[in-house]
């Protein structure tokens, strides 16, 4: 017969709003506006509370904070059963979460629950007596929207009997979308549904022989649906309840103290309520927020977690971007993510979890393993603008040639047609979803389990009633439907590497797992960008200088360097970074990178005093860990009165002053706006020079300059009218920079109107619509004296202008960008351009701890996607013997792609920040020209030089190299205090993928080198340190740490 699935589905919906036996509405409420953490500091504060009529009475946001009570005492009709309540607020046209009202339930001063849109139920007590007197809290947040809201609630006797027969029924119901009609299960299904159907008496509901029929229907459906119809294990759907929470995004971090609170309050009571629910949540910052204001909450997640039903788990203390974020940033977000979750809960975390960041570096696969980090899962790769990741479970190889498992949940949306690859990480545990991710999955030859992690996400919430409801009855699985089990992520992936270790159809990926999508997380909010790279490698010179400084009496400052450390790592978070959160995170992150620098400038200042004896020298130190030459600043205030006076007006002149170490080497100086320049050459690793300042014969003019060229020892440049570069000469190689008829620092404004995401895109079209920045208002030399020449270019464009000073130095070919903008202009990007005359199919770009290649063409759709890619301090184009290296202070959006060299400098999106980068901007980015490849060319160096100033001080700092490396391929990123305090860890990495022996300088006092992982646990055997001299042989692209004893 036909329809008889839709006669189901008409009787389950009945069934439905039978569930609900008696309910009376709560309309007399009191409320105040404002944030209290229990209703009883409500109830400390001063403002009185005022009446809140449900029926005629809305609040509203944006941003508002509003707390109400009402004093609910149990009817006769209600008492001696269970009592739930139900929140139905008045909502907006959307049914997005993050859009609408979000409330912490209390009884009796207790949390109860988070209650939103998807969860609107709470179980208040298991048989209600007559007449008790229940106090109801909702500590209630509107939203950023500016949007009105009424309160409805009621109080309601549910009926489990007839709520149990309708799941019953609708679950198998929710698997036909999947099952084509002719399908056999289906038909099977369909059949014994009606029969259950039949059995249901709904004449008088809510009567004995309604009650009898209820548990006729459910027992026939037991046993030939569940029972003879159950048992089927050929896929299994490994299901884990979670709640994806951004650490900001379309709300402030504020606001995610009490997304954490209100998400974890409901997993708690619907453990209470299902005894077979697993959960699993990853980033300890949500943890530490808890902890922070709901001790009490934080105490039920720890006996959660004791009781094996709740899984900490993911590595990292936030979910960070992994394009953007250093390195040594990325360790201590393991270090401090892994530390936590041992310390507070004895947990070893074993997997990245990262369902939502934009790409993942090729250096990640090492950083893992390195940190005890053995299996990696994502759902993002599954948003690829145009090219699908080929396999959901395969061997990941990062760039050293570290492997972790890797698997990609492949959970679809309900309706989702699997022709459209795209995953989620908001997954529901519905029949619907979880076929649809058996059937998206790609590795079905050597794996019939996948994962699904369902809940509400993004701005939190977790899974519901209906979705364990679900649960109970998938676990019988049922034949044509996967067989759902509830477990833990970890044993997941444990049981996923037995069965396919070994096996020759486990694929593999090599390199980075780039992500079409998103391209303008590499640019948009460049200040947040700045803020951080100047953090992160100040954060290195703080802990070195403070090592230093140790050694002199003065203590380090374990707990200071924590705070700060852990505030940059929070600011990492996925949606902060990249720039893809609204105005008022920035506005936020603005005074914490502030006060973060002020800590660490005043921690600095300390240890400079401590090393510095007073005297008339100037010293300079090198943190960096290689040697160095750097342009120095020394201020007037450091200068000698009477050498001030024998010294000129400032002027384009030499001064006459030369600085000298002491070891005879004399450099010249000249003065500047903001007092004098020197470069100090051969600055040692991690050491410094003492020198002094004497008076001698001005130094020769390096430079030929005219109106429209510079001249150096090295290079000939030559710009047009409008500043733009026609031609840079390499002297040394008798050869042309610039591409024929190409224009140097060309600067280009492309129309940038995203498809979608606005802050989050740059589409591929972008190109077709730009402008060439041509306007000069100022163009001359303002300095020019044996250390640099400067020209200064000033331009206005459309409501925006730049202001450029480009340095020119005469022993090196590298030219400084030294830039102010302030960028005024909606939806449009900026971008400096340099066409080069160097041929390569492929072009290098640093990432944390190395570099990858990529492709200069667009052979395939692959390299097509690509159009726009992330490095760190450089990226380089080299053929054979010569090469072009483009390096940058604080940008990290880069194109590469037919002989032209791109920088993206600014994306000016409106979506969720409508004033993003509508501000000024300070960069500086350098192009340079090179002998040989990027190795022989220093490329390295000159890009650590650009980002990395030395200290200048007034007195002696006299401080021999700390520590050295005899091969240029070796770089020494960190030297710190150990996290044990036992002694100091120091951490290199080789950056040219060439395995090397090498020779590491260190201390006298230092004897022996202990191997550690990167968090700083011992392992293997030691090395000796003889005479300072330690020999060490270091892998292609292999991070080492040890521990100096």
């Amino acid at each position: 017969m036909r329809y008889l699935d839709k006669r189901a589905d008409v009787i389950c919906r009945e069934l439905k709003q039978l569930s609900v036996k008696k309910a009376v509405p709560i309309e007399s409420w009191e409320y105040k506006k404002g944030f209290w953490l229990f209703p009883s500091k409500a109830d400390e504060d001063a403002m009185p509370w005022e009446p809140f009529d449900s029926k005629t009475m809305h609040w509203y946001g944006p941003d508002a904070h509003c707390f109400f009570r009402a004093k609910a005492r149990v009817p006769k009709e209600l008492a001696g059963q269970p009592l739930w309540l139900l929140i139905a607020p008045e909502l907006g046209m959307t049914k997005d979460s993050t859009k609408n009202p979000q409330f912490l339930l209390f009884l009796n001063d207790s949390a109860v629950q988070g209650m939103d849109i998807n969860h609107r139920e709470a179980k208040l007590c298991e048989e209600a007596m007559e007449g008790e007197e229940l106090q109801i809290g909702l500590q209630a947040y509107s939203g950023l929207d500016f949007t009105e809201f009424r309160l409805e609630a009621e109080l309601f006797v549910p009926d489990l009997e007839t709520a149990a027969l309708y799941y019953d029924i609708w679950v198998p119901l929710q698997a036909f979308g999947r099952m084509d009609k002719e399908n056999q299960d289906r038909i099977q299904m369909t059949a014994i549904l009606n029969e259950a159907v039949n059995l249901i008496d709904l004449r008088e509901p809510y009567s004995e022989a309604y009650y009898e029929s209820v548990r006729q229907a459910r027992g026939y459906l037991a046993e030939e649906l569940y029972e003879k119809r159950g048992g089927y294990e050929e896929v299994i759907a490994s299901c884990i309840g979670h709640t994806h929470i951004d650490v900001a995004w379309l709300w402030t971090v504020e606001q995610t103290r009490e997304k954490a609170a209100r998400s974890f309050s409901t997993v708690l009571k619907l453990m209470e309520e299902y005894p077979d629910y697993k959960f699993m949540s990853s980033q300890p910052q949500l943890y530490v927020f808890v902890k922070e204001r709901y001790p009490q909450v934080y105490q039920e997640i720890c006996k959660r977690i004791k009781e094996g039903r709740w899984e900490p788990e993911g590595g990292m203390w936030v979910e960070a971007d992994c394009n953007l974020t250093s390195g040594e940033s990325l360790i201590r977000q393991f270090l401090y993510g892994k530390r936590f979750f041992k310390e507070e809960f004895g947990v070893d975390n074993k997997i990245l979890w990262l369902p939502d960041v934009f790409g993942y570096s090729g250096a990640l696969p090492q950083i893992m393993r390195g940190c005890g980090i053995e299996y990696f899962m994502t759902t993002k790769l599954s948003w690829n603008q145009i090219n699908q990741i080929p396999n959901d479970t395969m061997i990941w190889r990062g760039i050293d040639g570290s492997e972790v498992l890797t698997h990609m949940i492949t959970t679809v949306d309900i309706g989702q047609n699997i022709k459209n690859f795209f995953t989620t990480y908001n997954g529901r545990l519905h029949p619907d979803s979880i076929m649809g991710g058996w059937e998206r999955y790609q590795n079905k030859e050597i794996n019939n389990d996948i994962l699904v992690a369902y809940g509400f996400g993004d701005g939190g919430g977790g899974p519901t009633r209906e979705m364990l409801e679900t649960s109970k009855r998938m676990e019988k699985g049922l034949k044509g439907i996967p067989k759902v089990r509830q477990v833990f992520s970890r044993t997941y992936f444990e049981e996923l590497r037995e069965r396919v270790e070994g096996s020759k159809r486990l694929p593999v990926w090599e390199g980075e797992f780039y992500f079409e999508y998103h391209r303008g997380t590499y640019t948009s909010m460049g200040r947040n960008k700045r803020a951080n790279r100047k953090c992160e490698l100040k954060l290195m010179d703080l802990e070195l200088l403070r090592v230093l400084a140790s050694k002199k009496g003065l203590s380090y400052p374990v707990e200071k360097l924590e705070q700060i450390w852990k505030k940059v790592l929070l600011n990492q978070f996925h949606d902060i970074l990249p720039g893809s959160s609204i105005r008022q995170v920035y506005d936020v992150t603005r005074t914490e990178y502030e006060e973060l620098f002020a800590a660490m400038e005043e921690l600095t200042t300390e240890a400079l005093k401590t090393l510095t004896e007073d005297s008339e020298n100037i010293s300079v130190l090198n943190t960096i860990g290689m040697e160095t030459d750097a342009v120095i600043l020394i201020k007037e205030e450091m200068l000698e009165p009477q050498l001030l006076k024998e010294v000129s007006e400032p002027s384009k002149e030499p001064s006459g002053l030369w600085l000298s170490d002491e070891e005879g080497n004399c450099f010249p100086m000249q003065r500047t706006r903001e007092g004098f320049l020197a470069k100090v050459k051969g600055l040692p690793s991690m050491g410094s020079r003492v020198c002094h300042v004497t008076l001698g014969k001005q130094a020769k003019n390096p430079f030929i300059l005219t109106p429209r060229s510079v001249e150096t020892p090295l290079y000939r440049a030559v710009w047009d009218d409008q500043g733009n570069f026609v031609s840079i000469y390499d002297k040394r190689e008798e050869r042309e920079v610039l591409a024929k008829g190409g224009r140097g620092n060309l600067l280009r404004m492309y129309e940038d109107k995203p498809m979608a995401h606005n802050n989050w895109d740059i589409d591929v079209y972008y190109s077709e619509k730009s402008w060439d920045i041509t306007q000069v208002e100022e163009m001359d030399f303002v300095e020019e004296g044996p250390v640099r020449a400067t020209l200064l270019i000033k331009r206005s464009f459309s409501r925006s202008s730049i202001c450029q000073r480009i340095h020119f130095y005469p022993d090196t070919m590298r030219i400084d960008f030294e830039t102010v903008l302030d960028w005024k202009d909606n939806q449009h990007l900026l971008k400096a351009c340099f066409p080069v005359d160097v041929h390569s199919t492929q072009a290098a770009f640093e990432i944390q701890f190395g570099n990858v290649k990529r492709n200069t063409h667009t052979n395939t759709s692959w390299e097509e996607a690509q159009f726009e890619t992330c490095a760190h301090k450089w990226a380089d184009l080299s053929e054979g013997n010569y090469g072009v290296s483009l390096l940058n202070d604080c940008k990290y959006g880069h194109s590469i792609k037919n002989g032209e060299m791109t920088l993206t400098l600014v994306k000016s999106g409106n979506h969720p920040n409508p004033q993003a980068d509508r501000e000024v901007h300070y960069f500086t980015y350098a192009l340079y020209p090179h002998q040989g490849d990027l190795v022989k060319g220093d490329t390295v160096r000159e890009a650590e030089q650009l980002n990395r100033a030395p200290y200048v001080v007034k007195g002696t700092l006299a401080l021999p190299s700390f520590c050295s490396v005899d091969c240029k391929n070796i770089r020494i990123e960190t030297i710190k205090r150990a996290e044990d305090g036992k002694g100091l860890i120091l951490r290199l990495y080789e950056n040219q993928n060439a395995r090397t022996r090498a020779v590491l300088s260190l201390p006298p006092q230092i004897t022996r080198l202990i191997p550690c992982n990167l968090l700083e646990e011992e392992k293997g055997e030691a090395i000796p340190v003889r005479e300072g001299r330690a020999e060490i042989v270091v892998k292609p692209f292999e991070i080492q740490t040890y521990r100096l004893q």
